[in-house]
């Protein structure tokens, strides 16, 4: 894999998914998760009108030498429906939270999408050839007359053209009083966790009318209630290894090898506040939006508002980096309360060698940083950008006050209501796909697609 700086030189190739020409969108349309599976070759996305649209990535084409790492809509399905919980006077959306792939083991490919309380494991498999020449049926599957049937034939199948088929293999309901937030595919491959508020649930994935409580912070009162979990992911290869991030900048490490219910964390990762820092937003700001391991199992990245941060698994005493996200936002905080945006959650992302890791911004700006040599670099995910074949340009913003250059944007005419809450990272080249409102986009190293 070449160089991640590469990536962080701009020399990224955009290749739009969006429709020409740009239509307006309902809100049914907002993209709500994104994830690309083991390999890479496919990448679904959700959103709030319950659907899940997977695309597939190209093969290299002789005529087409370029064409290799463009992805194409491969199926498309309705996950969920809005539904009402009669008991609560509930609605409840049919907005995807997340989903996951797992591990495939045959021809077929499978991932789990939950909303906020009932989460699908759904199958994907192509289907070329059709069964022909039955006996007791004639072409249109109609039962012949067994009168008429003088000889007997032995079926063939013939091709037919490739036919994608996604179907529901389980449903895994009831089992949560709050809303869903995480789901992950343990690395054992028969079991996952799901997340919500409060309570974290274990299943396998072959039983859906039970599950494991192996986390629960809800208090006997609930006025005690002081915090709450933001995030949970399995480890990578440690099926016993769990971690939840809080809304308090928590991070804890469960295993569950010490006791069923893992209400007693093993290590709890936690950063000192500095008390001179301390204002009435410090407790929003802190609060974790998302968690991820790296690839190796060593370390742990979060994301709060304004900065994402790596953790090693053996340093619980304070983050091993702290990166900047958008720190000239740090005097709008007000206003970003006043108009909700202080509580938007945005997601982040490693490279595939962890060198580099990845989280969205507003403005539909989103932001890189390279662990080895500390660059960094702001990006835009916008229709001028994402013509096919252009290389993107880095952005500045200018913090107020502070002197402007030429082409900086100041962080006055930022548009808040563009954000960058859901990315990915193919998990071993150098291809992002970064969730814009209702557009997704892909963007490619340069001279990793001019190599194909």
């Amino acid at each position: 894999m070449l160089s991640p700086i590469q990536v962080l030189c701009s020399d990224i190739t955009s290749l739009s998914l969006e429709p020409e020409p740009f239509a307006s969108y309902t809100e049914a349309d907002i993209i709500s998760t994104v994830e690309f599976n083991h390999t890479g070759e496919l990448l679904a996305t959700g959103d709030k009108g319950g659907r899940v649209v997977i695309f597939q990535r190209e093969p290299e084409g002789k005529t087409e030498p370029f064409s290799q790492g463009e992805y194409n809509v491969y199926s498309t399905f309705q996950s969920h429906e809005p539904e009402f919980d009669y008991l609560k006077s509930l609605e409840i959306e049919e907005k995807i939270n997340k989903i996951r792939w797992l591990p495939q083991q045959n021809a077929a490919h499978f991932l789990l999408s939950t909303n906020d309380k009932t989460i699908k494991l759904w199958k994907v498999s192509e289907r070329d050839k059709r069964p022909e020449g039955y006996n007791l049926k004639d072409e249109e599957g109609r039962i012949k007359d067994i009168s008429t049937v003088t000889s007997l034939q032995v079926p063939v199948l013939m091709p037919m053209d490739l036919m994608v088929e996604v179907s529901p293999r389980r449903v895994f309901a009831n089992a949560h009083t709050y809303h869903v937030n995480s789901i992950s595919v343990n690395s054992d491959c028969e079991t996952y966790l799901s997340a919500d508020d409060l309570r974290i649930n274990l299943w396998h994935l072959g039983i859906t009318d039970r599950s494991f409580n192996i986390v629960d912070i809800k208090p006997a009162n609930m006025e005690d209630l002081t915090e709450v979990i933001t995030a949970a992911e399995f480890h990578p290869f440690h099926c016993n290894l769990f971690v939840y991030s809080s809304s308090k900048g928590t991070l804890r490490l469960c295993d569950m090898r010490e006791q069923a219910l893992c209400d007693k964390h093993s290590k709890l990762f936690e950063e000192p506040e500095d008390p001179s820092a301390r204002s009435f937003f410090s407790e929003i700001i802190s609060s974790v939006s998302d968690v991820k391991f790296s690839h190796s199992g060593r370390y742990l990245l979060t994301r709060d508002y304004l900065t994402a941060k790596v953790w090693d698994l053996n340093m619980e005493n304070k983050p091993l980096e702290t990166y900047q996200v958008h720190d000239y936002l740090r005097s709008k905080l007000c206003s970003l309360y006043e108009n909700d945006c202080i509580f938007d959650k945005f997601e982040c992302a490693w490279n595939g060698s962890d060198s580099v890791i990845m989280t969205g911004a507003y403005n539909n700006f989103f932001r890189m940083f390279d662990r080895n040599t500390k660059r960094d670099v702001t990006l835009e995910a916008s229709r001028e950008s994402s013509k096919p074949r252009a290389v993107l340009k880095p952005r500045r913003v200018c913090a107020a006050g502070s002197k402007r250059r030429k082409d900086d944007i100041s962080v006055d005419s930022l548009d808040f209501s563009k954000k960058i809450l859901h990315t990915a990272w193919h998990p071993a080249e150098n291809i992002i796909a970064i969730a814009a409102t209702n557009n997704l986009y892909i963007f490619q190293d340069k001279l990793n697609s001019e190599m194909h």
